[in-house]
């Protein structure tokens, strides 16, 4: 077995040995090669690095000796006390010898400026913008010098001049003392970009840059004749008292060479470029391979994602022909791809509604380049149009568009998401229906707890009419119609009757107009006119229980827009609740309901519903708008849940306070709010000042 093996094995290949020796070769002078210009240009590196961490040095020291002579300076223009002339003269000459200081200023305790002298070789520096406007870093550096009794330096700002340039600066400011005491204050104005001119010598200012910085790399000043190159940077901070500035030197040499003679470098040139180009090429197609294999991943999913989506997808270019569907889309319209792709005008815009579409579209597609950028909020707003299936029917959607933007960012369409909102329609329109029918059941729940105070207040007018009949008839059967005053006394008989009959049918049509069911329809009422409508019904409940109706109204009373039996429904819930409320813990002369209405808001007017009863307790009070809860035992609970569905659909507010709880007496009261005329006059007023363009917000 062994010696079978032995035989099977291949022969040595002293080719191999030879490509590995060679190789291993190659590899170490392509090792030592690559070291050597590592070492050569890692050398040249650290030693111009080091030369300009040394000018950065340099510089840093000549900046702090500069500013230390101008706080010498500055507090040697205060010594002996000098007068105004001789100040003024002593300070010109500082300034004649200083070029970086633009403008000294003396100031008396309070920060006002007893005397300025601005700089020879520049204008006043504070032309475009006043000194007082802009004196905020002065303020801060003086009262932190001021603090510490010790000179302070401000935060630099920007200068703009009058020739249209400007000037990065700061301020020094000294304190000064008479007496022991402070006596104001002089303020230095240092250019910064002539601090490192006058500080930095000729010599290291020819091969570097010198600039000052923010924290950030914001450069504020610079100086040197020529632009670093950004290879080699040293930074050195300068702490001043307040203050500090970031000083940056940039040497204008850039990296060192990486090969030292020409033969070197044509033979590593060109060995490098053939590995680089092998590379490249290799890279490239691996990069293309991958990408392709990307590609058709994400196309795969993207098709998965698109036929698993129950959205409609609908792409557009700018011509207005539909590019791509997705099955969702054709699913809901009842067309396939290819007939939608076709024409130019969609088959699923209904006959009479398709020269409106057309001629939105094309506003909507034809408007400014601008279009593609807007907002993803704008984009994601939606608009509701209406669609037509293949068999005829016409059904709402709900449409989402975005820009289509191509590689090269250039608008190519639009993309919309379409969804099918017909059912959402019949849901809502059922809802709508089922509170009609609660409402409905509430009203009719209100006139049957009504109907005992219904039959006292009828039996009134019924009886007083049984009365004057039964006492016509008497004149009638006595013979009296022969005597002179029977035809006066038959005529105020008969006269009495209708007035009778006349309130009993008042009390009756106020019942029937309340409980007949009718379509909402808003429309502008007076405020009195809700209260009046409701009276007759609520005074059937007062005079039962001894209660006084009081109504507090301005002059004129306001408008309101609503839905009249639907808020007459609220009112009248609520005034009954109020009653109740009085019957059994209130005296009788305490009984008093207040009706109230007020234009709160150039945009809505409140009604209050005041009664003088015990109040809401705390549990009750969580609990009081929760549909079926009721403290009666004879009530649905729905009458106050109902009169808060009523007021939000108006776009108001239903809410309740307790008076004890305000400081302003016993009892409760309902507001609710409602929109008045004047909102709804300048709502339509703004919609017909609409330009054309908000129409086509509602394209097809």
């Amino acid at each position: 077995m062994n010696e079978a093996l032995s035989i099977d094995a291949p022969p040595p290949r002293p080719r191999g040995r030879r490509l590995v020796l060679w190789g291993a070769l190659v590899a170490l002078l392509v090792v030592a090669q690559s070291l050597l210009v590592f070492l050569t240009a890692n050398y040249e590196r650290v030693r111009a690095q080091d030369l300009v961490e040394s000018a950065a040095t340099a510089a840093a020291a000549e900046v702090r000796q500069a500013l230390s002579r101008h706080q010498q300076s500055l507090q040697a223009l205060q010594w002996n006390d000098p007068g105004a002339a001789r100040w003024r003269s002593e300070a010109a000459t500082l300034l004649h010898s200083r070029r970086d200081l633009m403008r000294i200023e003396r100031r008396d305790p309070r920060m006002h400026i007893a005397d300025a002298v601005d700089s020879p070789y520049q204008g006043p520096v504070f032309t475009r913008i006043a000194r007082e406007d802009i004196e905020l870093e002065a303020q801060l550096a003086c009262a932190g010098a001021l603090r510490l009794a010790a000179p302070a330096f401000s935060r630099s700002y920007f200068v703009p001049l009058s020739d249209g340039l400007g000037l990065e600066v700061m301020d020094l400011c000294v304190p000064l003392q008479r007496a022991g005491q402070p006596d104001g204050v002089v303020i230095a104005t240092l250019a910064l970009g002539r601090l490192l001119e006058e500080s930095v010598g000729a010599e290291m200012s020819r091969g570097h840059e010198f600039s000052f910085i923010e924290g950030d790399g914001t450069r504020l000043a610079r100086a040197g004749a020529r632009r670093g190159a950004g290879v080699f940077v040293a930074e050195r901070v300068i702490d001043l008292p307040g203050q500090g500035l970031q000083l940056r030197v940039d040497s204008a040499v850039g990296s060192p060479s990486l090969i030292p003679n020409l033969a070197v470098a044509l033979v590593f040139g060109l060995s490098l470029a053939l590995a680089v180009v092998v590379g490249l090429l290799v890279r490239d197609v691996r990069r293309r391979a991958g990408a392709e294999a990307r590609l058709a991943e994400a196309l795969s999913f993207r098709k998965a994602m698109e036929d698993s989506l129950v959205t409609g997808l609908r792409a557009r270019d700018l011509s207005g022909r539909i590019t791509h569907v997705n099955p969702a889309f054709c699913e809901m319209v009842g067309f396939g791809e290819a007939e939608l792709m076709g024409p130019s005008t969609p088959p699923y815009w209904p006959p009479e509604l398709a020269a409106d579409y057309a001629r939105r579209q094309s506003v909507r597609l034809g408007g400014p380049p601008a279009v593609p950028g807007r907002s993803t909020q704008e984009a994601r707003a939606g608009f509701e149009t209406i669609f037509m299936r293949r068999n005829g029917e016409r059904f709402p959607v709900l449409i989402f568009e975005a820009p289509l933007v191509d590689g090269q960012g250039r608008h190519t369409g639009w993309m919309s998401s379409v969804l099918d909102v017909s059912a959402q329609r019949r849901v809502e329109e059922l809802s709508r229906q089922q509170q009609e029918r609660l409402q409905a059941t509430a009203r009719l729940a209100t006139v049957g707890e009504m109907a005992s105070l219904l039959s006292h207040e009828l039996n009134q007018p019924l009886a007083a009419i049984a009365s004057y009949a039964a006492g016509s008839l008497n004149l009638l059967e006595a013979g009296r119609p022969a005597d002179p005053e029977a035809p006066a006394m038959l005529r105020q008989a008969a006269q009495r009757i209708a007035e009778q009959a006349e309130r009993a049918g008042r009390v009756i049509k106020s019942v029937h107009d309340f409980v007949r069911r009718r379509e909402q329809a808003r429309e502008a009422v007076r405020a009195d006119v809700l209260f009046d409508a409701v009276m007759p019904l609520v005074r059937l409940q007062a005079r039962k229980s001894g209660t006084r109706i009081e109504l507090d109204l301005p002059d004129p009373p306001p408008r309101v827009v609503c839905d009249r039996t639907m808020v007459e429904q609220v009112l009248l819930n609520l005034t009954r609740n109020g009653i109740q409320a009085m019957e059994t813990n209130t005296e009788l002369a305490d009984r008093v309901l207040t009706l109230r209405a007020r234009q709160t808001h150039e945009r809505w007017v409140t009604f209050s519903v005041v009664d003088r009863g015990p109040g809401i307790a705390d549990d009750v009070a969580t609990r009081l708008f929760t549909p079926f809860f009721t403290t009666r035992s004879e009530g649905m609970g729905l009458g106050l849940s109902l009169c808060r569905t009523v007021i939000e659909q108006h776009g108001g507010a239903l809410d309740f306070v307790n008076l004890a709880s305000v400081g302003t007496g016993l009892g409760t009261e309902f507001r609710f709010t409602l929109p008045s005329e004047a909102r709804e006059r300048a709502a339509a007023a703004a919609l017909a000042a609409e330009p054309p363009d908000a129409a086509a917000e509602l394209p097809s």
